[in-house]
């Protein structure tokens, strides 16, 4: 039983991996881990080593004229600053340019990118040299350039298609965020006079922010909180208010089902900010809503939508269940529409009435299959830029110097950055927001019976 057990483990062909070509690679193969490409060359594949020797030598010059440079100016952001030199010839005082430690963090960045890109690349050529020696040791076929690029779009096929939109993530959204991630550790900001010379200051921005005692913490964690009350209340009553509504014009008794769902609908097919901003207007002190109500006698004095801290926050949630519920119900009337008959018809004959249908059945199907929509949604409202920033622009309370009382997160981290020029303090602001959504949104998903019990359904 042993020898046959031996004989099946041999029949397994050996991995083709980096430690396996250290291990019993030949001389080709080391020869590759120095100059990438050799042992494609040595066994015929031409163009396919030079290709990997090209990348070699790209890198090489990239490290040498750019690279090296740019690794070395990483840890000190530059220290030379912007001078004023008089011109005997000109009579006139001259700006020499300094130092610009924003370039310098970014070509770092890029540099460290481009180094960890060689490595799979390096990786990569190793084992494409392995691979040939195997084969050419074992007499096997070895892949022509031909085969390769017909194995591109045949059994490489899904390499092909993801490496463009790959590059595409690494490029506008991995980058940016490491880019935004090292901008936390530093002082860039207008404090200080630090927009062009920064330096790294560790975690000290992170102990601002937490802090209860500096202004920016004072005003994080007010905003932070409010934060969270908006997204709960503007989540749960769409959800709510949305499934209330699809309930109504979904159930046998109601006409015209179409024509209500069309209603609700139009309100999506108008673009937001054209329904905001007249919904801002229409609220202001001298808008349509207070004019008509005090022509009418209803109020004396104009009704304080966005002059009052909680009118404001009441308002801005109200206006968000107008342009959200619409969304809610189209999620829920095709659900709906598939809860089995059967279960109505067993509740009705057990003498169940309309309220406990509702939270025996409804509620829990709806639950279980929306609970991914509600987290998306919620994370949604978090950095609902739009409906606060439009409607009442953060204001009216100031909390602190740099927020207002209907500020979320968000809106907060906007002002800081464009308004304020606090960049390293609003890196830190959109870590934490994204800390917070990640840690609500994991926690919340697989405590759900969507991911503990897939097919509890089905």
């Amino acid at each position: 039983m042993s020898i046959k057990f031996k004989k099946r483990v041999n029949e397994f062909p050996t991995p083709y991996t980096v430690s396996n070509a250290v291990k019993k690679g030949g001389l080709l193969t080391k020869l590759s881990m120095l100059i990438m490409g050799a042992g494609n060359i040595a066994h015929k594949q031409i163009i396919k080593g030079l290709i990997f020797l090209l990348m070699e030598v790209a890198f090489v010059y990239f490290m040498i004229t750019t690279g090296a440079h740019c690794l070395a100016m990483l840890p000190s952001l530059g220290d030379r600053a912007q001078e004023e030199v008089w011109n005997e010839a000109k009579g006139i005082y001259e700006y020499v340019a300094g130092d610009n430690s924003l370039l310098i963090l970014l070509y770092g960045v890029v540099t460290i990118f481009v180094i960890i890109w060689f490595i799979f690349m390096w990786r990569a050529a190793v084992k494409s040299a392995y691979k040939t020696e195997c084969l050419a040791k074992e007499g096997k076929h070895i892949n022509s350039i031909k085969d390769d690029i017909k194995d591109m779009f045949h059994m490489n096929l899904h390499k092909t298609l993801l490496t463009l939109p790959l590059a595409g993530i690494l490029a506008f959204n991995i980058l940016p965020l490491a880019f935004m991630i090292c901008m936390a550790f530093t002082n860039y900001s207008k404090q200080g006079d630090h927009l062009m010379l920064f330096d790294w200051v560790g975690l000290d921005n992170f102990a601002k922010v937490l802090s209860f005692s500096d202004s920016i913490g004072q005003t994080f964690w007010p905003v932070l909180g409010w934060t969270l009350v908006w997204a709960v209340f503007a989540t749960g009553l769409n959800y709510i208010f949305g499934m209330i509504l699809a309930i109504l014009i979904n159930r046998n008794g109601t006409r015209f089902k179409s024509f209500w769902r069309f209603c609700f609908i139009l309100s999506i097919a108008v673009p937001q900010f054209v329904s905001l901003l007249i919904m801002r207007t229409m609220l202001q002190p001298s808008g349509a809503v207070n004019v008509l109500l005090q022509n009418l006698g209803l109020i004396d004095s104009p009704l304080p939508f966005w002059t009052n801290a909680t009118w404001a926050r009441v308002t801005v949630i109200i206006i968000n269940l107008w342009v959200g519920i619409p969304y809610t119900m189209m999620q829920v009337t095709g659900i709906l529409q598939n809860i089995p008959a059967e279960l109505y018809e067993a509740a009705k004959v057990d003498g169940a009435n309309a309220v406990v249908t509702f939270f025996k059945i409804t509620l829990p199907y709806m639950l279980f299959v929306t609970m991914p929509y509600l987290i998306t949604t919620f994370t949604g409202n978090v950095n609902n830029f739009n409906v606060i920033y439009l409607l009442s622009g953060g204001d009216p309370t100031p909390v602190g110097s740099t927020a207002g009382k209907t500020d979320l997160l968000v809106t907060w981290l906007y002002k800081l950055t464009i308004d304020q020029q606090y960049y390293n303090i609003g890196a830190v602001i959109g870590i934490f927001t994204f800390v917070v959504l990640a840690i609500v949104s994991l926690i919340t998903y697989r405590n759900t019976g969507s991911y503990k019990n897939e097919e509890g359904f089905q």
